[in-house]
């Protein structure tokens, strides 16, 4: 099995963690969601480093370890981001992005006619729930924010974990208790909780309408559960319908993020579509 490797780096000049593993193939890049890190590819990468195969994790600016966010919007900093990652690691490359992830590597397929191809699992700026209203209202969440004394940072990242657990998962209470532990600990208080929702706000109308599909060439894999609470599944007809050669796989009882609900099945599918991406790309 191969080691994972953590170290710094920086694209479009942000500076960043990335996860790496060496091996073989060109490498599956890993794209997480908004308010997540590349923590949440842990699993993934190691069932890929099982068989050898080349990816890195990376954290997008404004979340996990990396590089805050600039003012203005945000979409573009992120094409301008993914675009240095996909220059560095050269063309052949499969994307992988999860939610907002997703979002930004379909984006990246629009412009880059060299990638190997896309794997969006429920990606952002399609048919959204009304998630971020759900976490802006949270009882919880408010009054984390608004209480005038200092909180323990334990009661901080209680009350974040919980959050997440309740809108990512379909089974909230079998989630690993490390991969909660991963997602709080970039969340250590309440600025950082406030400042993830300022993000937010910033964020939501520039994912009303992000895609230009009739530009995406790659070959492109949906994945969505069939529990996810975050963006609504029905979103992926109009993909299908637009994106030529693209298809959807449904994973029955899963929620937001299948990379930790079933990281098993979740791992298969991005290697059998990376195995198959120079058949697609020929057809």
């Amino acid at each position: 099995m191969q080691p994972l490797f953590e170290y710094e780096a920086e694209f479009a000049g942000y500076r960043t963690r990335v996860l790496e593993l060496e091996g073989e193939g060109p490498p599956l890049v890993l794209v997480h969601g908004w308010s997540d890190s590349a923590d949440t590819w842990r699993h993934t990468l190691e069932s890929l480093g099982r068989v050898d195969r080349a990816a890195i994790a990376i954290d997008l600016p404004g979340f996990g370890k990396a590089q805050r966010l600039a003012s203005g919007p945000i979409l573009p900093q992120y094409d301008a981001f993914l675009d240095a990652v996909a220059k560095a690691v050269g063309p052949g490359a499969v994307f992988v992005g999860n939610s907002l992830g997703g979002c930004a590597s379909m984006r990246l397929a629009e412009r880059n006619r060299r990638l190997g191809g896309v794997v969006a699992v429920a990606p952002a700026g399609l048919e959204m729930a009304r998630w971020f209203s759900i976490i802006d209202r949270d009882p919880a969440v408010r009054r984390l924010l608004s209480l005038p004394l200092p909180m323990p940072q334990g009661a901080i990242r209680a009350v974040v974990g919980r959050t997440y657990q309740t809108l990512a998962f379909a089974k909230p209470d079998t989630v690993d208790p490390g991969v909660i532990r991963d997602f709080t600990s970039h969340l250590p208080d309440r600025k950082s909780v406030a400042r993830l929702l300022d993000n937010g706000k910033r964020l939501l109308p520039e994912l009303k309408d992000p895609f230009r599909l009739e530009r995406i060439t790659a070959p492109l894999l949906l994945v969505w559960g069939t529990a996810d609470r975050m963006v609504y599944r029905t979103g992926a007809d109009r993909v299908l319908e637009t994106v030529r050669g693209s298809r959807l796989e449904i994973l029955d009882g899963c929620g937001h993020c299948p990379q930790i609900e079933e990281p098993a099945r979740f791992a298969g599918l991005i290697l059998d579509f990376a195995a198959a991406e120079p058949a697609l790309k020929a057809a």
